[in-house]
């Protein structure tokens, strides 16, 4: 029967192939925090890694030869997923992961592109992105528009200490930001 529902995108993949790579996926997250790879890819690989953050947070006998069994390198990460990662989102009910859609990232075949991504990681974009648009009204004087102020509400919301994080992130980025014009200004005189 062609079409129809399908529980998983296949990827075009045997089926160890594609668990195979959806665990390489879910282990270089883990270790880098953030991965660019194709959009369906991501989409996929965002359900194991919820899984796996799950597992983490349970930190039973279990879940960690569960999680064991996920990642490909157990030894060297299982101490950061059992560590730094379960404490970050042991008060969050879920939504670990983020998916942001890029420009394709090979200009040949023009497929979706994506970055996955640990929420309220050091490496967390819409944290980043939201700090430059606050810096950015602030320079011109002009109050945040109602996404801004939602994106506020969000990058702050579970992350311990999240309004002074994000303060110091909007200070420096309109440091970068007064550093650039006096660079820009520099050049323009000499």
């Amino acid at each position: 029967m062609a079409g129809g529902h399908v529980k998983y995108r296949h990827l075009s993949r045997t089926s160890s192939h594609r668990q195979a790579l959806l665990r390489n996926l879910v282990t270089e997250l883990v270790r880098q925090e953030s991965i660019h790879t194709t959009w369906h890819k991501a989409k996929e690989a965002q359900r194991l890694a919820e899984k796996l953050i799950t597992f983490a947070k349970k930190d039973n006998e279990t879940s960690r030869r569960k999680a064991q069994g996920i990642l490909f390198t157990p030894d060297e990460l299982m101490p950061k997923l059992f560590g730094p990662i379960r404490e970050r989102y042991l008060d969050r009910p879920g939504g670990y992961t983020r998916v942001l859609r890029t420009m394709p990232k090979n200009k040949f075949d023009q497929g979706d592109s994506a970055i996955l991504e640990l929420v309220d990681g050091p490496k967390d974009m819409r944290f980043a992105i939201t700090a430059a648009a606050v810096a950015r009204d602030r320079k011109l004087g002009t109050g945040h528009t109602d996404i801004t102020i939602k994106n506020i509400q969000k990058v702050t919301q579970f992350r311990k200490e999240g309004r002074d994080e994000f303060e110091a992130m909007v200070d420096k980025v309109a440091q970068l930001e007064l550093n650039k014009e006096e660079v820009k200004d520099k050049g323009i005189k000499e």
